[in-house]
């Protein structure tokens, strides 16, 4: 990816023409608004994507979702991922197989999968603690599986082993750079960033990247640190007080850069 000569503090405000938002292009997003508004160009690329495992990767585990009574939903991925293992190994999960999804979103998601008014499924508002209640009255008669990526689920099974709620983790899905080979001659005046994982990928696709006049923004505190591990500076940062968003927080940012008022 190209990028120019380091810019000092003062010329951090340079006007921005072109801004490459790390994450799938959404059907409708704030991020149109801006790009209307500062007469952007605003690109939209993932960094990172999920892949599944093969089954032949998934055997090895020695895992069969079947001897599970209790399943525990994080994301959309891992019900899809789940239900794909499940069809290629042939299996029907039963009809009185309890899920346990963080969020109601995620609950819903089942419907592609099962028959929701038959089955027992419960689900939080957005985390595993809503999940409590349920959780301990169900700890002692079910055995609980947790589908997850190569990157685990640290906050759930932290939770869990705290509850002392048998469980087993199961890897089905990874999530892992994606190939951007396609923009080593394309510059952007500025990089959005939402995870140490978009970081990882940039340094995976261009290893000698130097950011130079580039402007980064990223967002939440994970994105930040591996941000400044890798020596880079950033310019624009969410969540803020005032910038709870990221399109907030580039508003801002464009408002001088661009000098709009």
């Amino acid at each position: 990816m190209s990028v120019k000569s380091k810019a000092q503090e003062v010329e951090n405000y340079k006007p921005v023409k072109s801004i490459l938002i790390s994450q799938p292009e959404p059907s409708r997003s704030p991020y149109f608004d801006l790009q209307k508004k500062y007469g952007l160009q605003i690109d939209f690329r993932p960094f990172i994507h999920v892949e599944g495992l093969t089954i032949k990767e998934f055997r090895k585990l020695r895992v069969r979702p079947d001897e599970y009574s209790a399943i525990i939903f994080s994301s959309k991925n891992s019900i899809d991922h789940f239900f794909r293992i499940c069809d290629d190994l042939r299996i029907r999960m039963s009809a009185e197989t309890k899920y346990f999804c963080i969020s109601e979103a995620i609950a819903n998601y089942l419907q592609k999968f099962i028959v929701y008014r038959k089955r027992k499924v419960f689900a939080g508002k957005k985390s595993i603690q809503d999940l409590k209640t349920y959780l301990l009255k169900h700890k002692e008669k079910e055995s609980f599986l947790l589908p997850c990526s190569n990157l685990g689920s640290k906050k759930i099974a932290s939770y869990l082993e705290q509850l002392e709620i048998d469980y087993n983790e199961a890897m089905m899905y990874r999530t892992v750079s994606s190939d951007l080979s396609d923009l080593s001659d394309i510059t952007y005046d500025v990089l959005v960033f939402f995870s140490p994982l978009g970081i990882k990928s940039l340094y995976e696709n261009f290893p000698d990247f130097k950011q130079n006049e580039t402007r980064i923004a990223v967002f939440g505190s994970s994105t930040s640190k591996a941000v400044i591990e890798k020596g880079l500076s950033i310019n624009i940062q969410a969540p803020a007080p005032e910038t709870p968003s990221m399109t907030m927080a580039l508003d801002k940012y464009l408002r001088q850069a661009n000098k709009l008022s």
